[in-house]
């Protein structure tokens, strides 16, 4: 039997795939709406934090 078959035979399992893409679809619009709405400053400070080498290396 393929694994399909077994999803259907789950009762109320239709409603995780419209779960899941209304989170996702949420965050990605905060996410979106916080990166316009961020101050210039912040995006560039924000930008160069992986070339910054002012710390030591931990070894």
């Amino acid at each position: 039997m393929k694994f399909i078959k077994y999803l259907e035979s789950i009762a109320g399992i239709s409603i995780y795939p419209m779960a899941s893409l209304l989170i996702f679809s949420i965050f990605f619009l905060l996410a979106a709406f916080w990166a316009f709405r961020a101050d210039k400053k912040m995006m560039d400070q924000i930008s160069h934090i992986p070339l910054d080498n002012d710390e030591p290396k931990n070894r």
